[in-house]
Parts: C-alpha cells; sequence; structure tokens
C-alpha cells in the first residue's frame, strides 16, 4: 500500500492504541503465572498478536475476544502455564518482533532440549549473536544460528541453562536484557547480570517494574550495570489495563507541531507512570518552542501548531541522546527537519540495529526530501529551518519538498514519512510506499489520523 501526504490542518481529538512494549510483557509473564489474567486495552498489533500466538507454544491458552469481524477484542485473556509450562513444541516463528525473538529465547533456554527460533526477512537480518553468548555462558550445551558466519536467524537454543552471572554489553539492544531477566525467575538461585554498557535503561526498569508486580524480587544498580533477579517459578496471575504508547504518542505530537497554521489537536489517555523511556519527548519538543500543555490529571497532550527553533539553547543547538529511547529517532528526526537550527541525534547507534538501520535509511530519504542531514557514526547532525520567519512571514531557507519514499518495512520510518508530508507548502505531497507495516505498532494509523484531518489517501 502505497500512502499520499500532503499539507493538511489537524483538529480534534485522538486516542493512541496501547504500549507495545507493555502488552508483551503482559502476555509473556502471563503465560509464566499460575491461573487467569486479564489484559485490558492491548495493543493488537502485529508484534503482539505474533506474541498471541507464540506464547501456547510454551503452555498457555490465549483468548483474544475477536469480534465477528474477526478484530481482537479491547480485552485479552491467558490461562497462565504455571508449573506446566514447558519447552516450545514446534519452531517459534516470532514474524517481524524483535521483542519477541529477544524476551522468549532466553525463556526458551530455561527448559532441557533445543527450540528453533525465525521470523521474516527483517527478523533474520537482526543480530542474535549477543543472545547466544549470554545462554551459552550458563549452558552446557552451545546454543547456534543454523547459517555459517551469520548474525541472525533462524537460531538454535539448547537447554538448560543454569543458575548464574552473565556477563554482557547489554548496548546492542535492552531486550535480550530483559528476557534474560524474566528468564532469571525460573532458574533455581536466579541469575544476576553485568552489563558494561546498558542501553535503554528505562525498559530495564520497566521489566522491572513488571517482575516486581508479579511477586518477583529484582534490584538494579543506579548505573544499570548490576542486575540481580531472585527465583520465583510461581508468579501470581493479574489485571491490568495498557497504557497508551509513547513510542506511537510520537507521530501525533509532531504532526501537531508541524502542520499546516490552525492546528490543534488534544491527545487522550497518555501515560503518566514514568515507565516509557520516550515520554521525554515532550521536554525536547517544548525545549525547542513547541506549544504542547500536559493535563496529568486529564491524562492529556494538547498541542498547537509551532514555530520551532533551537536558539534559545545552550550553544543554539539542540542535543538529544537516543539510547535512552531510541524509537523516538524517526519522528524526531522528522522534527528537526521543520526545526530552525542544528538539531543532534547522538548516542544512537543502537538505533542502526532496528527494523533497518535507521541512521542510514533516515539520511537517505530526508535528503531526498531536500533535509540538510549529515549521518555519523552513532549520531545524525540536521540542520533544519522553520517554514516562517519570528515575524511570521514565509521563510526563504526553508527549501522540504515532496517526493516518493521508502518505508523499508519499517512501521516507525513509514509513519514518521507520513507525519512529514503534512507540514510541506502548497502543492507538494509526500508518498510512502509499502505503509502497510505500520500495523506492527499502531493498527489503523492512517484511519486514526485521518478522523483529525490528516487527509492521508491511497
Amino acid at each position: 500500500m502505497n500512502i499520499i501526504s500532503k499539507k493538511a490542518r489537524l483538529s480534534g481529538s485522538v486516542v493512541v492504541p496501547g504500549s507495545k512494549s507493555h502488552t508483551i510483557r503482559a502476555l509473556i509473564l502471563a503465560t509464566l503465572a499460575d491461573g487467569t489474567s486479564h489484559i485490558k486495552n492491548p495493543l493488537p498489533s502485529a508484534d503482539c498478536l505474533s506474541t498471541a500466538a507464540a506464547v501456547p507454544l510454551i503452555g498457555a491458552d490465549v483468548n483474544l475476544n475477536l469480534s465477528t469481524e474477526g478484530e481482537p477484542g479491547t480485552e485479552w485473556t491467558v490461562n497462565g502455564a504455571g508449573k506446566d509450562i514447558h519447552l516450545p513444541d514446534d519452531v517459534v516463528n516470532v514474524g517481524n518482533s524483535g521483542t519477541l525473538l529477544y524476551f522468549l529465547s532466553p525463556i526458551a533456554a530455561t527448559f532441557a532440549g533445543d527450540s528453533v527460533f525465525t521470523g521474516d526477512s527483517s527478523i533474520r537480518k537482526r543480530p542474535v549473536l549477543h543472545v547466544i553468548d549470554a545462554v551459552n555462558q550458563l549452558s552446557e550445551k552451545e546454543s547456534f544460528v543454523t547459517r555459517p558466519g551469520a548474525n541472525g536467524c533462524p537460531m538454535v537454543i539448547r537447554g538448560p541453562i543454569k543458575s548464574g552471572t552473565v556477563k554482557t554489553e547489554g548496548e546492542i539492544s535492552s531486550q535480550y536484557v530483559s528476557g534474560l531477566m524474566i528468564a532469571g525467575m525460573l532458574l533455581e538461585g536466579g541469575i544476576r547480570l553485568s552489563l558494561s554498557n546498558p542501553k535503554e535503561t528505562p525498559y530495564l526498569t520497566m521489566t522491572q517494574k513488571w517482575l516486581e508486580s508479579v511477586g518477583v524480587e529484582c534490584t538494579i544498580s543506579d548505573d544499570f550495570k548490576e542486575i540481580e533477579v531472585k527465583e520465583n517459578r510461581h508468579p501470581k496471575a493479574f489485571s491490568t489495563t495498557i497504557p497508551s504508547d509513547w513510542e506511537g504518542v510520537a507521530f501525533p505530537l509532531v504532526a501537531a507541531l508541524i502542520a499546516d497554521d490552525g492546528t490543534e489537536i488534544t491527545i487522550e489517555n497518555i501515560d503518566g507512570s514514568g515507565t516509557q523511556g520516550d515520554d521525554a519527548i515532550v521536554g525536547i519538543l517544548k525545549s525547542i518552542g513547541g506549544e504542547i500543555e500536559w493535563n496529568r490529571d486529564e491524562r492529556t497532550l494538547r498541542v498547537k501548531k509551532s514555530r520551532l527553533t533551537t536558539e534559545h539553547l545552550p550553544g543554539g543547538e539542540l542535543h538529544v541522546k537516543m539510547s535512552p529511547f531510541p524509537d523516538a529517532i524517526c519522528a524526531l528526526a522528522v522534527a528537526a527537519c521543520f526545526t530552525e537550527g542544528t538539531t543532534i541525534l547522538e548516542d544512537a547507534e543502537v538505533c542502526r540495529r532496528k527494523e533497518t538501520d535507521r541512521l542510514s535509511v533516515l539520511t537517505k530519504e530526508l535528503s531526498a526530501l531536500g533535509a540538510d542531514i549529515e549521518e555519523k557514526k552513532d549520531a545524525l547532525i540536521i540542520r533544519g529551518h522553520s517554514p516562517i520567519l519570528p515575524d511570521g512571514s514565509k521563510n526563504p531557507a526553508f527549501a522540504l519538498h515532496g517526493g516518493i519514499t521508502r518505508s523499508y518495512d519499517d512501521h516507525r520510518m513509514a509513519m514518521s514519512l507520513a507525519c512529514m508530508g503534512l507540514g510541506l507548502p502548497d502543492g507538494a505531497k509526500i508518498i510512502v510506499q509499502n505503509a502497510e507495516c505500520c500495523s506492527v505498532s499502531f493498527p489503523h494509523f492512517f484511519d486514526v489520523m485521518n478522523s483529525i484531518g490528516a487527509s492521508f489517501s491511497e
């Protein structure tokens, strides 16, 4: 599916679906629990549905409460495997979900026997040798990839692993660290993790809070380099409501700031718990002039079209360390193109190991649309311009234009490029190819945005 995006004025209210990160953790822990868990407001995205399809392989029974049209319901129930949890009884195909791959493979390693993990063409390019190294540190049997010389699935995990200390960098992804943390609760004696360079640390805190919520003792040092999880093979079942996904909130938020004059929207059901690192985007965008009002009592963000500039920041530049919330880089890069001044999205090498090499493809696609963007080993430097000058007149230096762009089957690339079109000059348009990949994290994204005036079309 190709989507056409062009200048539009947004208005009204929008609700972003539940958090993917929370939904997948809820499904995994409900699977390990004794009893029936209830998950309200889950994200019915491709990644979460892949997880719901995978956990029955280790003993869970998942009811998505499908409608007559086959749409997942707003409350899912999971009858946990509990003491009957077992080795996956088939090959685990994680689809496009890196989170599922990195979470479930360490859990599978706690069982005696071999488990096979694979996924789509994108997943088969995602690195897994760091997972294998971590698992092998605790096992007498060597896990391996099936393709000689490759660093990707198919991957064979050989268990069982034993309690002990895993030494690993932690910088490639936080997801396998979270997977090891969850696996630790199944090990007699628990697990200890020593990380030399932890990244995406808010997600480790999220995993810690989830473990504690089901009765697992977990401690993390202030610098995130030392983690310990105590054994608890019988976590308790639970009922939970999944909060809105800050990774998804980023797109209507940035869209409203750059769209046509008169734009003002409200984003509802905002998560103020602090468990999602991507909520830092609000302070970042406000620091460059974004008119954003976060009403924590009402759980809303009110956002207006704004002139964005770095002129009031130290040195006249915006510096953002991306490692705590790397999934925000696509939305922030688009915002930077509409911001007067220089934006440096740094400490971002982890973004090369997502659905695609986001540093590379953002540079390629945004440059083709007129952006002044420079790619570094672990950073993007974007020299942007606001469409308007401080007096409200048109800025002659603003050079963004339309064009045909590729999503690279990366949901965040697709949504960011579509939002970028909303701020282009009259008559310009962006065509986003293979835009259907948005369903990975934000089902019905284009319909939701059209409900507030985006006018995306095929």
